[in-house]
């Protein structure tokens, strides 16, 4: 047997102690799980806003190259494209929220750079560029988005699971043994109360 469930009165206190620390947790917990649930419905109305964009400009992108493709012939669109410098302006940080690292990405882009001279291409190879630079900062802010979405929800999966222990089994594990305790200690009192009367009326009733 448990020695911290005997009827004594130090288990007692422990016991409501502990009632106190864990519905106190339980309620932070409900609080943590609360504000990760409004930070994810926000980052997934954000997520939402960049896809429709991203869609869109997409479309309008892929419209434009399809055309340079046809006034300029794929192969040299490939080796336009391929003659593109590389993007190394991303970095990555975290930010918490609640105890939850999420990621936050900037990217440093600085004035576009040319690759190809004007007199051999078309206007519809620039406004496909354009597009396409487009693309990639809402694809790098989607990234972002996403990714923090996902922690968000894995971390109100935990905190849930959390809270359901606290309210279904610690909570009520600590209110049972309280009252059991309680009880039992009530009775030893009245059983104790009663000796003490039965000693006191035979004491009594002796000549």
């Amino acid at each position: 047997m448990d020695p911290n469930t005997f009827p004594t009165k130090g288990n007692l206190i422990a016991a409501k102690n502990s009632l106190k620390l864990a519905t106190m947790g339980y309620g932070l917990m409900d609080k943590k799980r609360n504000i990760l649930i409004r930070e994810l419905m926000g980052l997934i109305d954000e997520a939402k806003g960049i896809q429709s964009e991203i869609d869109a400009v997409f479309t309008a992108a892929y419209q434009a190259l399809q055309e340079a493709n046809i006034e300029l012939g794929i192969n040299y669109v490939q080796e336009i494209g391929m003659s593109m410098p590389v993007d190394d302006g991303v970095g990555i940080k975290a930010r918490s929220i609640m105890g939850t690292e999420i990621p936050l990405v900037r990217h440093e882009q600085g004035p576009m750079k040319v690759a190809y001279g004007f007199n051999n291409t078309s206007e519809s190879l620039d406004i496909a560029r354009q597009h396409f630079e487009r693309v990639k900062e809402l694809t790098i802010k989607l990234s972002m988005v996403e990714n923090s979405a996902y922690r968000l929800a894995n971390s109100i999966k935990k905190t849930q699971k959390r809270a359901n222990a606290l309210k279904n089994i610690t909570i009520p594990h600590y209110e049972a043994l309280s009252r059991t305790i309680s009880n039992a200690l009530e009775e030893k009192e009245r059983e104790e109360f009663t000796r003490l009367k039965v000693i006191k009326r035979m004491k009594a009733e002796k000549p």
